[in-house]
């Protein structure tokens, strides 16, 4: 046994050693290509090897402005900036004569994408567009590592065949597609590597701090922002996108240390159904070259496993919607210089090569099926205008009567997506739904871009597949809450198109009425009124809420209803209508001038009905245990999209702080078991209300926290022998990856505040159904008996779900408890139940003890 012992302990340390001896070009580069010593290697700028440290993102950013200075096949621009103003870069390279004549192929590229225009192109003639994306996610760096050879080989390889690729295409390098992420990751592992490399995997530099660089600053997932565009980021890759239209995209990413090589085509049973299967025959095509290419490496893959093609949010998905052809890559990674794996010891170098070599059988490809892929773009654009002629549906309308922005914020999305869309040219009905010109849009679908608006707005509920790498449903009118409709024939036509929006603008507010000498209202129900009122109380300003209706001013106000009365304020009145004019202007809200306290119908102002609201002082619990997708949802929400200040505080920093200067706390989806349950109970009990999300509200539950209870899972299939190889798919067809779901408001309940409809599409990625209380006042959000909108989830669980507590309270003392089993504000898109957690934030310590449950 000590002899086997010292045998692994001397492989282990040959290998460790051969991996920090071998990090020359010469590992990396194709043999029978000579390079250009007038371009700068990376080590030349660097100071060090590629694969001998990570690279941080100023480093990459310096060596691609070296680059584009040293080669006249290189230009580089920057198409945005990170929420941390780090730059995003873009190069373009192509031979010198293309990049002469760059503006005219880039339009003569785009006219492919135009059924009218693209019958005219000679394609033999046209360079492909390929776009090479690198680390999407910043702690899978082998990508953005490659990316450093790519460029050099690109740059400085001599010979005809180089020549006559860059003259035959446009390749487009996407460095770092997450520069926060990358720089945290870089970061961690070069502090926690040795002089002596360590293999073993529990060493620290393998396993990085929470929330760990795989997310943006926000701890957002940017590979899942393709289609939302929620993140500057993602705004600015898209716009570039579209600026070249690409005929080949590829997403380089890394999965689990023990695994090998993936690359595309999926599981085939999980493709969308609007993606056209030449798309899946190119990729497969594609395939061997990679094949072919990691064969004469020795490196060990796999293909049409494990991954899927179905959400086109995804980066190598998106681009199967437009034309082109994505290709995903999955290196197993070394998560830092080089650890052990049951492969053997897998160096960070290892893991460059593989995603340089295909990212050369990529460029071969390309180049190869160049006149297949431009062919494919041509004739994806012309048959699905064609498809859309024919189509039941001719168009799609939405928008809102009573909250303009979160229209005008999808319609903003859809622009972004190069897809036309207008204002209607007069008010149209449609059932019992009316659309006014200055409150909805119309979205026709005979045009190029015809699958992705189906894409977008279906409501698909039937699948060829139960499981999915990504979620299965985000139809976006329902994301966002809003009243939208699919028009015919017999109820469209093209006359009825008005203004083509080319630049949405958020709606402008206003006061109404003057300068008031009592005070003045505005309604709960504009997206923005949560931002408008936490301006107010950054100001010092006292408000109050309706909780029930009441008329004056010649309308009527509804439950939330804002008051500000104008005297007792800290400012004088003309100081207090002037703050209000610009809140009013700058959140798009409308606020009401009242002239006096005696309303006409309902409560009157000085009503003990009118209750005071105190300004929210919030902690977000963040740190091991919590889920960072989650948290960074509900901080991305609060910091960047309302400007309300909230604390982070990570889940080993509670037991020790002082909570009295909170009111409110944030637990997103995770496991709470470090912190102390005694010390949250007596700060609930004192007053303090606790919004908690997922798997938080278990915790809660189990603490004695919340009353809530569960729904048990009860599987009545029989007992008999079943193959194992049907195992995973069983268990896997049980897990809700991301469906949507119905559910009823009660709109007399301070949770549902502001909404004008009792029926509320909900998101939902988890397995955890609430029953609902026996108190009849304490169900605000309920699931119906006929749930499910769109996505997949199996019979088991949808019976479930049915008339399931979708959000809960409990009374614990002064203090409330707010449970949501699922997340409100889901990826930062879903701004159609954003109100729900907001309403718990300023709403939850006026929660009655008696509407709270009680079993």
């Amino acid at each position: 046994m000590k002899k086997l012992y010292a045998i692994v302990v001397t492989a282990l340390f040959l290998c460790t050693q051969w991996a920090q001896a071998q990090t020359t070009l010469t590992y990396y580069l194709p043999k029978d290509v000579s390079y250009n010593k007038n371009i700068p290697t990376p080590q030349q700028v660097l100071g060090y090897e590629v694969g001998e440290w990570h690279v941080s993102h100023d480093q990459l950013v310096m060596y691609m402005r070296h680059m584009a200075q040293a080669s006249d096949r290189i230009t580089l621009a920057e198409y945005g900036r990170t929420h941390e103003n780090r730059p995003l870069y873009l190069l373009t390279i192509t031979s010198p004569e293309n990049h002469k004549n760059i503006n005219q192929l880039k339009a003569q590229h785009k006219q492919l994408t135009d059924p009218a225009a693209s019958a005219k192109l000679d394609i033999s003639k046209m360079p492909v567009v390929v776009w090479m994306g690198y680390s999407v996610h910043g702690n899978e760096p082998s990508g953005s590592n490659a990316a450093l050879l790519a460029v050099y080989h690109l740059a400085a390889a001599e010979g005809p065949e180089i020549d006559k690729l860059l003259q035959e295409s446009i390749i487009l390098v996407d460095p770092s597609i997450n520069p926060d992420g990358l720089n945290r990751f870089a970061s961690w592992v070069n502090t926690n590597r040795g002089k002596n490399l360590v293999t073993d995997p529990n060493s620290s530099e393998f396993n990085e701090v929470w929330p760990r660089g795989r997310t943006n600053h926000y701890w957002f997932d940017l590979n899942r922002d393709w289609l939302p565009l929620q993140h500057p980021e993602s705004k600015g890759r898209l716009a570039s996108f579209h600026e070249w239209k690409p005929n080949l995209l590829t997403d380089h990413h890394e999965m689990g240390t023990n695994s090998t090589f993936f690359f595309q085509p999926g599981i085939p049973s999980r493709n969308h159904p609007l993606t056209p299967e030449t798309n899946y025959k190119l990729t497969r095509e594609i395939g061997n070259y990679h094949a072919k290419a990691l064969d004469k490496i020795g490196s060990l893959y796999y293909t049409e496993e494990s991954f899927d093609d179905f959400y086109y949010g995804k980066g190598s998905t998106y681009p199967d919607i437009h034309g082109a052809v994505g290709i995903l890559f999955e290196q197993a990674s070394s998560r830092g210089h080089a650890q052990e794996s049951v492969n053997g010891v897998l160096t960070f170098p290892f893991t460059i090569r593989n995603q340089f070599v295909t990212t050369l059988s990529t460029l071969e490809a390309a180049h190869s099926m160049r006149e297949k892929l431009l062919a494919h773009q041509r004739d994806f654009y012309k048959q699905a205008l064609n498809e859309s002629k024919k189509a039941t549906n001719k168009a799609y309308i939405f928008g809102s009567e009573t909250d303009p922005a979160r229209a005008y914020h999808l319609a903003d999305i859809i622009r972004q997506h190069q897809i036309s869309i207008y204002r209607p040219k007069e008010t149209i009905k449609t059932g019992n739904r009316t659309y006014s010109p200055q409150n909805a849009f119309i979205v026709p679908l005979e045009q190029p871009q015809y699958k992705l608006i189906e894409a977008m707005f279906e409501k698909r509920t039937t699948f060829q597949d139960s499981l999915f790498y990504d979620i299965s449903a985000w139809t976006f009118p329902l994301a966002f809450d809003l009243e939208y409709d699919a028009l015919t024939s017999k109820n469209y036509k093209p006359a009825q198109l008005g203004e083509l929006v080319t630049n949405p603008q958020l709606p402008t507010g206003k006061v109404t009425g003057g300068q008031s000498t009592y005070a003045y209202a505005f309604e709960w129900k504009d997206y923005y009124a949560p931002r408008a009122l936490n301006i107010l109380f950054n100001k010092g300003i006292q408000a109050k809420v309706a909780t029930n209706t009441f008329a004056g001013n010649g309308r009527t106000f509804n439950y939330g209803t804002i008051l500000i009365p104008v005297a007792g304020q800290p400012v004088s009145s003309a100081d207090l209508y002037t703050l209000l004019q610009d809140v009013a202007t700058t959140n798009g809200i409308e606020i009401v001038a009242m002239e006096t306290g005696l309303t006409t119908e309902g409560i009157k102002l000085g009503s003990p009905m009118m209750q005071n609201l105190r300004k929210p002082s919030i902690m977000l619990l963040t740190g091991n245990g919590v889920n960072s997708n989650d948290a960074g949802e509900a901080w991305h929400l609060l910091d960047n999209r309302f400007d309300i200040q909230t604390t982070l505080i990570t889940t080993d920093q509670f037991n020790r702080a002082n909570l009295d200067r909170y009111n409110v706390l944030v637990m997103a989806d995770g496991s709470y078991n470090s912190i102390s349950k005694d010390k949250l109970r007596t700060w609930v009990h004192q007053g303090g209300t606790v919004i908690g999300m997922g798997e938080a509200i278990k915790w809660l539950a189990s603490n004695g926290i919340s009353t809530i209870t569960f729904k048990e899972n009860k599987d009545n299939q029989a007992r008999t022998r079943r193959p194992y190889t049907e195992l995973s798919s069983e268990t896997g067809a049980q897990v809700i990856g991301g469906a949507i779901f119905e559910t009823t408001l009660d709109l007399t309940h301070p949770l549902a505040y502001g909404y004008t409809d009792n029926q509320l599409p909900i998101f939902r990625s988890n397995t955890l159904f609430v029953e609902p209380s026996k108190n009849p006042y304490a169900n605000p959000v309920i699931y119906t008996s006929k749930p499910l909108m769109a996505g997949y989830i199996s019979k088991q669980n949808l019976e479930q779900a049915k008339n399931s507590a979708a959000v809960a309270v409990t009374a614990i003392g002064a203090g409330r408890v707010i449970a949501m089993p699922d997340n409100p504000n889901f990826r930062a898109f879903w701004y159609g139940t954003n109100k729900l957690f907001l309403n718990g934030i300023f709403f939850g310590n006026i929660i009655s003890s008696g509407s709270a449950r009680a079993e």
